[in-house]
């Protein structure tokens, strides 16, 4: 028995499904999970002395690579001083000002400790800002595990096949209203019918929770305007996109401006970070300035801080890491597709900047229904072979890959042998 599995049958015992988070769950491909010891550059390690290429760097905020260096010792000269003191420091205010320097739509911004949090307060001072209740969220958008929010939600609920979650009630719903991504129409009915009660429009700007769906042409713009036309706060969900799909983030790339933008660990450099910001107007109802409540003993964690303000500038001050990410991802992902043309098999690679996914699917995948149609039996084959010849991808069909600046020509190369290798075999 290998040392993972060991560990597993000792956490069966104490955690439920001996995971901390679904995602990290094996069920679903037929294994039990690899238990991480530790990482470095493009390399994860497991605890029976495995060596990965890692395309999942904790699902994306490890955009330099594993235990980069500058940021280790940010952490460290940082944690010297101490941990946590549940009072204001002179960090959180460089985070702050930071990013309200470099991300235009950005006025104040309030840090949390995680993506469920800052999404969760995002809604929340939506409707306390505009005086209403509903909110338009899209199929197969994960925004969380907050109660509204886990209708249709994607990512491990699709790979669970729960579409919502017991133990939530149904008030909790009755008033997030779900429609098709990539269909201005599904928002335009929605309005129609209630034109003046809907406080927010929560969109991710690249859906990244049922594998990587882009936007079409004009939806995020469309959304944007029907959002003025109608006084409801656009939210766009930049969990996975802020801060990787360009410095900017999606509001950069599309050339879009949200209203709220809610953001995850990438600030924090992996370290458990949050943070939803947005205009001034808005923000200003948050307390203790606005009668919208929001607290958090760990918010703005001096050491969460320092990890994420070093990657931050680092890559402020490096873009053309942005340039080489895109490039070893364009390599890699129409390396990918090229071989599944040259084997002749029918599914299709969805992929921008350094995100991308491969579905095991004849059809075209631009929302939900369509992404549903990938068979993860297949998946679930293709994950084991590549684990197996030391490829580290997600356990799910409906997971991102994620190329960080560690990736090169080498470990691009390496993935395309082992995915041809697989489909000789396929």
């Amino acid at each position: 028995m290998s040392r993972s599995e060991e560990l597993y049958e000792r956490a069966v015992k104490v955690i439920p499904g001996g995971v901390n988070s679904p995602v990290r769950a094996y069920g679903s491909v037929g294994m039990t999970p690899r238990f991480v010891e530790g990482a470095t550059g493009p390399y994860i390690f497991d605890a029976d002395s495995n060596r990965y290429i890692d395309y999942i760097g904790s699902w994306g905020p490890m955009i330099l690579g594993h235990n980069n260096q500058e940021v280790l010792k940010a952490v460290v000269r940082k944690a010297e001083s101490g941990l946590s003191f549940g009072a204001a420091t002179e960090i959180e205010v460089e985070m702050a000002e930071f990013i309200c320097e470099n991300v235009p739509s950005i006025e104040m911004i309030r840090m949390v400790n995680s993506g469920t949090e800052a999404v969760m307060s995002a809604i929340r001072v939506a409707r306390g800002y505009t005086g209403r209740n509903k909110i338009v969220k899209f199929d197969g958008c994960y925004h969380g595990h907050s109660d509204a929010l886990l209708v249709k939600a994607g990512s491990g609920v699709m790979t669970a096949g729960v579409p919502d979650s017991s133990g939530v009630p149904a008030g909790c719903t009755q008033d997030t209203l779900s429609a098709v991504y990539n269909n201005l129409e599904s928002v335009k009915a929605l309005f129609q019918e209630f034109p003046q009660e809907i406080a927010a429009v929560i969109v991710e700007p690249v859906a990244a929770n049922m594998g990587v769906v882009l936007p079409e042409e004009g939806f995020l713009q469309g959304l944007r305007d029907l959002c003025t036309e109608h006084g409801t706060v656009l939210i766009f969900d930049e969990v996975i996109t802020g801060f990787r799909l360009a410095f900017g983030g999606a509001q950069e790339h599309f050339g879009i401006q949200a209203d709220l933008v809610t953001y995850g660990k990438i600030i924090g450099a992996g370290m458990p970070v949050g943070a939803y910001g947005g205009k001034r107007e808005i923000m200003e109802q948050v307390a203790p300035v606005g009668s919208v409540y929001q607290a958090g003993t760990l918010s703005g964690n001096p050491v969460a801080m320092a990890a994420g303000l070093a990657q931050l500038k680092i890559l402020k001050e490096h873009p053309e890491i942005y340039s080489k990410m895109r490039l070893n991802a364009d390599t890699l992902f129409d390396g990918m597709a090229a071989l599944v043309k040259k084997y002749k098999k029918p599914w299709k690679m969805n992929h921008i900047g350094s995100l991308g996914c491969l579905y095991f699917t004849e059809q075209d995948v631009h929302n939900y229904e369509e992404a549903k149609t990938a068979d993860t039996k297949t998946f679930a084959a293709y994950f084991r072979f590549m684990l197996e010849h030391g490829i580290h991808l997600g356990p799910s069909q409906f997971e991102a890959m994620f190329i960080s600046n560690a990736h090169n020509e080498e470990t691009t190369k390496e993935t395309l042998r082992v995915f041809e290798e697989y489909l000789r075999c396929e």
